[in-house]
């Protein structure tokens, strides 16, 4: 096999994945309205229960100012509620409404989250070579810089897309 064919073959392997995110988009999207960090987001107030923004930025590996608008669309439809911790009124928490949790029971899992329990099922070694692979694919395609959070959404990647 040539270079050149094994070089398509990447490029194929790579649009299959692209595919994949972007039709777990629209599944989620068409089951549950939701986008996939609006999910993220829900899921983790539903597990952390009362959380701050920053506790759940950190946690869906999303800036404070995009939680916060996701957190803003999520309270317009009923789904969570903000509000201020009785022993200090300047920490606000946000809360999960029984619509929410309805909402979550709903959504299929997350393709980030089969794929995070197969990757642990992996070796070490073969863990570190996709990592240093994958890294090294993405020098190639000049996308070491972009910003991207370990969720699978090619969605997030796109500054049309609403949060």
């Amino acid at each position: 096999m040539t270079h050149q064919y094994q070089a398509q073959d990447v490029l194929v392997a790579l649009r299959r994945i692209i595919r994949a995110t972007d039709i777990q988009s629209k599944r989620i999207a068409k089951s549950s309205g939701l986008t996939i960090p609006q999910v993220m987001v829900l899921r983790s107030i539903g597990s952390l229960g009362d959380v701050t923004v920053k506790r759940l930025a950190e946690e869906v590996s999303l800036s404070q100012a995009t939680v916060t608008t996701i957190l803003n669309r999520l309270e317009a439809r009923g789904l969570v509620v903000r509000v201020r911790s009785a022993r200090d009124k300047r920490v606000v928490n946000a809360q999960l409404l029984p619509d929410g949790e309805v909402v979550l029971q709903s959504v299929p899992a997350l393709l980030h989250e089969r794929f995070i329990e197969r990757f642990d099922k992996l070796p070490i070694v073969e863990q570190e070579s996709l990592v240093d692979t994958l890294g090294k694919l993405a020098q190639m395609m000049d996308a070491e810089a972009i910003d991207a959070s370990p969720m699978l959404d090619i969605a997030e990647a796109t500054p049309t897309v609403i949060a």
